[in-house]
């Protein structure tokens, strides 16, 4: 007779497809400069678009990517609908999110340089809050793949000082952070000017009279910022 208190649990993983979400916005004229742009966490893709056709220049074609870790979020109002909200990482083998979250900016660019609507040589990657930290593993373990990267009140990779994966990367970095900002509050971000030209030549760092949120005076920073880099 078996002793069910000597029985093992095994576990195991099974391989399965993911969908990506996304909205793609293309101007008149193509091939074009593209900037993709991730929502920070419990937001979504249409979101973000709203948020990148205020920052990107019109020249430039917008790709706004959708988190893969969906969770219901609290109606506003009592009675109210239940909304569904996106993440980009937990803390469940969160090595599993960043693998995804790398394959899908690969995909994207593959498949849009493939139809030749856009320029592969001026691509940016743009990041709010949890993307931001995700954006910066992406660039720095792909130095050859971008022309510039935006992060948003977000933070470094938690591994920034430890990992091998980052490497030297020719891309800009723009790194804007809110001087009221609860999550990332000056005395986090103090260092990540200098943290940043550890592997990267230009880098930018501009704080903005603002808390966790973007505001129009970061929409023209940024504008700008990629007006400039995409020449």
């Amino acid at each position: 007779m078996n002793n069910h208190n000597e029985r093992v649990v095994r576990e195991g993983t099974l391989a399965a497809k993911i969908s990506i979400h996304y909205d793609l916005d293309l101007p008149d004229v193509q091939p074009a400069p593209l900037l993709i742009v991730l929502h920070g966490y419990g937001a979504n893709k249409k979101q973000m678009m709203r948020e990148a056709k205020q920052m990107a220049p019109e020249s430039f074609a917008i790709a706004s990517l959708q988190g893969f870790h969906q969770h219901m979020k609290e109606p506003k109002e009592a009675g109210g609908p239940l909304r569904f909200g996106f993440g980009w990482l937990t803390n469940f083998h969160p090595e599993e999110s960043v693998a995804i979250h790398h394959q899908a900016l690969l995909d994207l660019m593959q498949g849009l340089n493939s139809e030749k609507v856009i320029d592969a040589n001026r691509i940016f990657l743009l990041g709010f809050s949890q993307s931001c930290a995700l954006n910066y593993r992406f660039a720095f373990s792909h130095p050859d793949h971008l022309r510039g990267v935006v992060g948003i009140c977000g933070g470094l990779p938690g591994d920034w000082e430890t990992s091998e994966d980052y490497q030297p990367t020719r891309a800009a970095v723009l790194h804007i952070a809110g001087t009221r900002d609860e999550y990332y509050p000056p005395s986090r971000v103090a260092d990540y000017e200098e943290q940043l030209k550890l592997r990267v030549q230009n880098v930018e760092f501009k704080s903005h009279d603002a808390a966790h949120e973007i505001v129009p005076s970061m929409r023209q920073d940024v504008n700008a910022w990629l007006s400039k880099h995409a020449e």
